[in-house]
């Protein structure tokens, strides 16, 4: 995670404090160069030429990074916690879309995740500090939008993702460690990157990260990724790291698919994700890929197939391994996963799948991520082999819980407990249990299978119980207890 220490910016404001002494502030920057006349020497012989070169280069990373400034602005952000408060710094780029209605903040969810909006600060490149009017956020993603309502603001410009090659150098641009205005420079080192664990407060199901060795580092984190052209093409989010610092290998949020979660948010106020219907293997390896006729691992194998689903009435069968998805060749379990919530809910799509060693075309109309508010929901799931599931007089049914299914369902894939698949609770009862909830414990007894809910249930007295639930709440997650009347 990208946190912010807040004793750095004190340490550099105090030795630059020592160094000035009482001789008063600094000239304005633009002033600064006219207290010293200095005569540079010319370039030895033979290296004019390649010196001109470069300068030509440096003068227009220059000019990028003067056409971007004005548009990246420094976060501070505060909440509150057991501890007491708690202070995130980060950064953002103004961005604008047809669907904003006006200029608003585009960053990373972490950065402002638990702060109330009279709590988040916006540093504007003129010296203004400024407050979000609203707040929309993607947990599935890490993307934050922040509303503003101030004038004279410079947006930047959006670039396209999809048309950066490895090798393409890009600019990163931010406040790491609080000091705004920072540019650094790398290249695009991979595209792609999925199946990164980040840290418990991130459940970010949407992976498809940009890799690069531009230096990112904390007060980074919301940051734009900027391309040769001075436009927008990544959300600089995460970094691979032992000590907390750069170490050359930072992960950016392709500026495609931040747009895509932009106009869901300014639309609709949350993501509208597409619902496929299956469990996935996620272990198919070399061994599975050959039982196929594969030549390397690649596709996704369903292990599961729910009933009233999409995959259900489209025909598609457990041990069908889905090749391509809409014509994009599966790469993997998370590949196919990332490519259906993102698709256009009511949208028609082709599976290529492999079924009996010959490929089957099979077509299937998405629907929207089930509602865990609905408790008279379709039953999503089957009746499953002993130890999967149990059905109470009650009307409770829970369910295994697997990394394929939580991911489905907006949860990370890590998430622990046991998933309520029907419930007789009133859905409009925050109090209550909801469909697709998932019960971490009873009482103070952690549960993972239906057996230890079973387990832990029966130590308890007869009445009402105390469960710890972890709940998806449009796109946020978060957990809550329950007093369920058994």
């Amino acid at each position: 995670m990208l946190k912010q220490s807040v004793s750095l910016p004190l340490a550099f404001a105090a030795i630059f404090s020592l160094t000035l002494g009482t001789a008063g502030p600094l000239p304005a920057a633009e002033n600064v160069a006219g207290l010293f006349s200095i005569e540079a020497d010319d370039p030895p012989d033979g290296l004019a030429d390649a010196n001109s070169l470069l300068q030509e280069a440096s003068r227009h990373m220059a000019r990028v990074a003067a056409a971007m400034t004005p548009s990246v602005v420094h976060i501070l952000a505060e909440h509150e916690s057991r501890s007491g408060t708690v202070e995130e710094t980060g950064s953002g780029a103004l961005m604008v879309t047809p669907t904003s209605r006006g200029i608003f903040v585009l960053t990373n969810r972490h950065v402002i995740m638990d702060a109330r909006l009279n709590r988040i600060q916006v540093h504007l490149h003129d010296g203004r500090v400024v407050y979000p009017k609203a707040v929309l956020k993607d947990a599935a993603t890490d993307v934050a939008v922040l509303r503003l309502d101030v004038p004279d603001l410079t947006p930047a410009r959006w670039g396209d993702s999809d048309n950066l090659d490895i090798g393409h150098i890009v600019l990163a641009m931010g406040s790491p460690f609080g000091l705004s205005e920072s540019v650094t420079m790398g290249i695009i080192s991979a595209k792609g990157r999925r199946a990164l664990e980040l840290d418990d407060r991130r459940e970010v199901i949407n992976q498809d990260f940009l890799q690069t060795d531009a230096a990112i580092n904390p007060g980074n984190s919301g940051g734009p990724l900027v391309d040769l052209q001075g436009r927008v093409v990544g959300v600089n989010t995460a970094i691979a790291s032992q000590g907390g610092g750069n170490e050359g290998i930072g992960f950016s949020i392709p500026i495609n698919l931040v747009r895509y979660i932009v106009d869901q948010l300014f639309e609709h106020g949350r993501v509208q994700r597409g619902f496929l219907g299956v469990r996935l293997d996620d272990e198919f390896d070399d061994a599975a890929a050959k039982r196929y006729a594969l030549d390397r691992v690649r596709g996704a194998r369903v292990v599961e197939v729910y009933a009233n689903t999409p995959a259900d009435e489209a025909g598609v069968q457990v041990n069908d391994l889905i090749l391509s998805f809409d014509g994009i060749p599966i790469e993997d379990e998370n590949h196919l996963i990332h490519l259906v919530s993102l698709t256009e809910v009511n949208r028609r799509v082709q599976l290529l799948v492999i079924r009996g060693g010959q490929e089957r075309k099979l077509f299937i109309t998405l629907i929207e991520r089930p509602d865990r508010r609905r408790s008279e929901a379709p039953q999503p799931l089957p009746e499953s082999p002993p130890g999967q599931a149990r059905i109470e007089t009650t009307g409770l049914s829970l369910h295994r819980l697997d990394g394929g299914l939580a991911l489905q369902l907006g949860y990370a894939r890590g998430q622990q407990g046991v998933l309520v698949t029907r419930t007789p609770d009133d859905a409009s009862d925050e109090n209550a249990l909801h469909l697709y909830d998932v019960i971490e414990a009873v009482a103070r007894t952690e549960v993972s299978t239906p057996e230890e809910f079973d387990a832990a249930l029966a130590e308890q007295l007869q009445g009402p119980v105390v469960l710890r639930v972890r709940r998806v709440d449009g796109n946020e997650t978060h957990t809550r207890l329950v007093i369920w009347n058994r």
